[in-house]
């Protein structure tokens, strides 16, 4: 496999060769781990520098905390679209790393990064002056809009740097050198977390007034990415990078751009219906008051403290699926699934346990001796918190079908997650007088609570019929 690579006149150094090595040959316990670890450590410190974010927020207004809850969907329906190519550009990348193609790998690295800039410049011509009629569709509250439109603007910027450095985290997972992405998204937050720790100084400073302190919080997110989007061209276009992007490499040809649209436009629409249902969901949340949007972000963040880490392994997991299938090696490539399964769950009990304990003392942390805003947190806590285990056997599920560029089915899952498993269940709360009454903001806890769980238990029964028919009919891994 190393004289293909040295055939196509492109060298690999030896610290390549071996990681690779690791990847299609070595322990599989041991290649999920050291691949996952970076991964795992940027989302747990990623998830603490968020619940930062939530709290420099809270300590603005519960208002500011609402309307950050209400905008980030509108960001994630954005980068839903980074999001579809930084997957399925990941899934082809690693088939032809893993096929030892390397002439190739160059081609559709060069060409995943132009599109996706491209289309981050188009996005951000288009969304920008479409934004306060955006957000009145959304229903944000209305005392909430003014501030939101300015902010969601502001937002929509920063989202061409994440463009870039989406596709360059992809390109680097594909390789399996996830410390780059650790350090680099460590950097982004640290930059990122000083610059709002600034501006809470100077508003209790009061050099300017806290309704002005949330246009800050997205100045900080542009600078941060902007810096690592600086440092991703550096490296992509270095001399010394296999994996260098050119003009002249870039290769709109239909052997690439039509698996790219096929496994990455089910992508797309599975995250941006998802974070739109999102929005709805706040949307009618704020039928039980302004701040349990609020309140619901914050439990959230939370909740992430045991969901969010296990995405780090989610992302190993497809990755090496997709290598060891370039590779054509199915079973090592299923083998992955069923030690991720094993890694996720394990964390999320410890988690989970740890939560319980701390609960009341997390919660006081955000509610800043708000005893409304810290009853309605807890209210929608307590419940949420139950589904984390299901979630965890849901990330590992999606990393599967992410690897094998089942892309399609991982769409039908997570897009029943809101529309047949989460909205009707609160619908079903808000409209009916007597759970209205009775059950008020702990309807939206249980809300979660059971779409959460409905989805895991769906994941799980999918991902057994998949690997069932992929035994008995070995066509079905033919991607």
């Amino acid at each position: 496999m190393d004289e293909q690579v040295t055939a196509k006149k492109i060298l690999l150094s030896q610290k390549e060769k071996k990681r690779r090595s690791l990847m299609l040959e070595g322990d599989m316990f041991s290649a999920l781990f050291l691949i996952a670890l970076p991964l795992v450590f940027y989302a747990s410190i990623g998830q603490i520098f968020q619940l930062i974010d939530t709290w420099i927020a809270a300590n603005i207004s519960a208002n500011v905390v609402s309307t950050v809850s209400f905008v980030v969907q509108i960001e994630k329906m954005i980068l839903a679209i980074s999001s579809g190519l930084s997957i399925a550009g990941g899934v082809i990348i690693s088939r032809s790393y893993g096929a030892g193609d390397m002439e190739k790998v160059k081609r559709e690295t060069s060409t995943l990064f132009f599109l996706c800039l491209f289309i981050g410049l188009f996005v951000l011509a288009v969304v920008i002056p479409l934004m306060y009629p955006l957000l009145l569709v959304l229903k944000m509250p209305e005392q909430l809009i003014g501030q939101g439109t300015l902010y969601s603007s502001l937002v929509v910027v920063s989202i061409i740097f994440q463009f870039i450095n989406t596709i360059y985290f992809s390109i680097q997972k594909s390789r399996g050198n996830t410390k780059i992405i650790m350090w680099g998204n460590l950097l982004v937050l640290g930059i990122k977390t000083a610059l709002n720790i600034v501006t809470i100084s100077l508003i209790s400073q009061g050099i300017f007034s806290r309704d002005k302190g949330i246009f800050f919080l997205p100045i900080a997110t542009i600078i941060a990415h902007a810096v690592l989007t600086v440092i991703a061209v550096i490296n992509l276009t270095s001399k010394d990078n296999p994996f260098r992007i050119s003009i002249k490499n870039t290769s709109f040809s239909k052997e690439f751009i039509k698996p790219l649209t096929n496994l990455g436009i089910p992508v797309f629409l599975e995250k941006f219906i998802f974070a739109f249902g999102k929005a709805i969901v706040n949307s009618l949340c704020a039928g039980f008051g302004p701040t349990v949007v609020g309140a619901l972000g914050v439990s959230d963040r939370i909740c992430g403290l045991a969901t969010n880490p296990p995405s780090g392994v989610q992302e190993a997991e497809s990755s090496l699926i997709s290598n060891n299938l370039g590779n054509k090696n199915i079973k090592r490539a299923l083998g992955f699934f069923y030690r991720s399964i094993l890694l996720n769950i394990t964390y999320v009990l410890i988690v989970f346990a740890l939560t319980g304990i701390f609960k009341a003392a997390i919660i006081y942390a955000f509610a800043k001796g708000d005893a409304a805003f810290s009853i309605e947190i807890d209210k929608i806590y307590t419940w949420e918190r139950l589904d984390t285990i299901l979630i965890a056997l849901n990330v590992s599920v999606m990393g599967l079908l992410y690897g094998f560029g089942k892309t399609k089915v991982s769409m039908a899952i997570n897009i029943a997650r809101l529309f047949a498993y989460r909205i009707p269940v609160l619908l079903l709360f808000m409209k009916v007088p007597f759970l209205f009454n009775n059950l008020g903001t702990q309807a939206v806890g249980i809300a979660m609570l059971v779409s959460n769980s409905l989805t895991g238990i769906t994941a799980g029964i999918t991902a057994f019929i998949f690997i069932r028919k992929l035994k008995k009919d070995s066509s079905l891994a033919a991607l």
